[in-house]
């Protein structure tokens, strides 16, 4: 295997299905992609159809692969990432998923948390996985399907049913169900990884009631794990690479230094602070997680997940019928000085950190008769700020030190706008990369550092390249003002 080989992504998100073909160089050859329906069962409850979700993987890939004219025995390695709670019980035998996976999203499980926080569980979640009890993580979706799908409980407990996050659902499918596995940053988010020692917690199986039998085996997120079928595209590719989609983002932003942090904006926004080989414990409800682990030692991170920002845009264009495309955004917000004072507070699927209230729901505040479409249309990118700086407050009080920059990505960071309203709203410079799909040039990392293509964590941050940065230009009591009023504005939808 020669060291310039083409590395192939899948990257299997919220909202769409791509497979992309990376060179040793970071450069993009070619690129797929197919948009997930989205199922919508009852209000807060949300879907995927994961057999969809394999055929897109599979149509994707081919299609990449002779988008970059490459052919399958050439590729060093599939990295694969994805959407990370979301939740597949399936079938050992004809690998077909018991139900419609659910999504990270899903908030139907709200009362089966608030039952265990009632009977004093969150300390113990909290101490062994860094996780608050929340319907956003794996387990109470495990729980929920196993005594909602008739028949799945027994089936479980006979060891007929394996559960996975995609990154397992589609390792399995991709191996003809030779390989049951999942990597450390996946497995830290079911709510059922001792995330200090890397293994899942008998204790906390006995709280959700899932049995060992269903889990796969955690590895390492860089690592040959398997090889697909040939009859698939073509050869056997070795699967060398896998990680949860904000924890691929922040290793394709290179932020390997304890203290860098980086933020991606795409259904949801998530900001990451490395915090080295220690994990810490946040008092401002942030969480502890694994940012990745290699050759057995895990790096830790401090995370702040905001459950909508790019999904906002989307509303605007689905739901309110507004707007036909995502960046006619920008020019709208241009178009007014400010929002005359209306917010936009997202809780369409309540609110993450640093609030962590699962019943809040979305709210604009502040209108007027002189609001418009342009007064809405720059609240809800706003939005996108002022959340993104909650994060940033929550982690400088868990004694992150102030970064030099935030390292931005994902679809809604190449709005111009957008980033220069964070970096006056943040006070700190925002930086763009060149390739901003960094969710998935960090699979490719890792497939490649397994594979030899990189010979380090060094040489991997050699291809990280700045596209532009953004400084800070706003007065202080602007700021102040501004952001005194979306404190306002989230106070209204919490749950009392």
């Amino acid at each position: 295997m020669t060291r310039d080989a083409p590395l192939l992504v899948i990257d299997q998100g919220t909202t769409s299905t791509r497979a992309i073909v990376f060179g040793a160089d970071g450069s993009v050859r070619g690129v797929a992609q197919r948009e997930l329906p989205q199922i919508y069962p009852a209000p807060g409850w949300v879907e995927h159809d994961a057999v969809r979700i394999w055929q897109d993987v599979q149509a994707t890939v081919r299609d990449a692969l002779a988008a970059a004219g490459t052919a399958a025995a050439e590729v060093a390695g599939i990295g694969i990432t994805n959407q990370r709670e979301t939740t597949v019980v399936w079938d050992r035998a004809s690998g077909r998923p018991i139900h419609n996976a659910i999504v990270w999203q899903d908030r139907r499980t709200a009362s089966i948390c608030e039952q265990l926080r009632q009977k004093g569980a969150e300390d113990l979640v909290r101490e062994r996985t860094g996780l608050l009890l929340d319907p956003y993580f794996s387990a109470t979706k495990i729980a929920w399907l196993l005594t909602h799908v008739p028949g799945a409980e027994d089936r479980a407990a006979r060891g007929e049913l394996a559960f996975g996050t995609i990154d397992s659902y589609l390792v399995w499918q991709l191996t003809g169900g030779r390989c049951h596995v999942t990597d450390a940053t996946n497995a830290a988010r079911t709510m059922l990884l001792d995330i200090r020692t890397g293994r899942w917690d008998p204790e906390l199986q006995r709280l959700f009631a899932i049995p060992r039998g269903l889990l796969p085996t955690v590895v390492d997120s860089a690592g040959v794990v398997g090889h697909c079928l040939p009859e698939l595209f073509g050869a056997a590719i070795p699967i060398a690479g896998l990680a949860g989609d904000q924890q691929a983002a922040t290793f394709g932003q290179a932020a390997f230094a304890p203290g860098m942090v980086k933020s991606t904006y795409g259904t949801g926004c998530f900001a990451l602070a490395n915090t080295g080989e220690v994990p810490v414990r946040s008092e401002n409800r942030l969480l502890t997680t694994i940012a990745w682990q290699l050759d057995g030692r895990r790096t830790y991170a401090l995370e702040g997940a905001i459950f909508v920002a790019g999904a906002a845009v989307q509303w605007l264009r689905d739901g309110l019928g507004v707007i036909r495309q995502a960046a006619e955004t920008e020019a709208l917000a241009r178009q007014v000085e400010d929002t005359g004072g209306v917010y936009l507070v997202p809780a369409f699927t309540g609110l993450g950190a640093p609030w962590w209230d699962p019943e809040a729901r979305g709210a604009i505040v502040g209108m007027t008769r002189a609001t418009g479409v342009p007064e809405i249309a720059r609240a809800t990118l706003e939005a996108v700020a002022y959340q993104t700086r909650d994060l940033m407050d929550a982690m400088i009080a868990d004694g992150i030190p102030t970064p030099q920059a935030l390292r931005v990505d994902g679809g809604l960071s190449v709005n111009d706008w957008v980033m220069q309203f964070m970096a006056d709203i943040l006070d700190l410079p925002v930086e763009r990369p060149s390739v901003t799909e960094t969710t998935a040039l960090g699979a490719a990392f890792l497939a490649g550092l397994a594979q030899g293509i990189y010979r380090d964590l060094e040489d991997v941050a050699g291809h990280w390249r700045r596209d532009r940065l953004f400084e800070p230009s706003m007065a202080p009591e602007r700021r102040e003002a501004l952001c005194g009023g979306w404190d306002i504005a989230v106070r209204r939808v919490l749950t009392p």
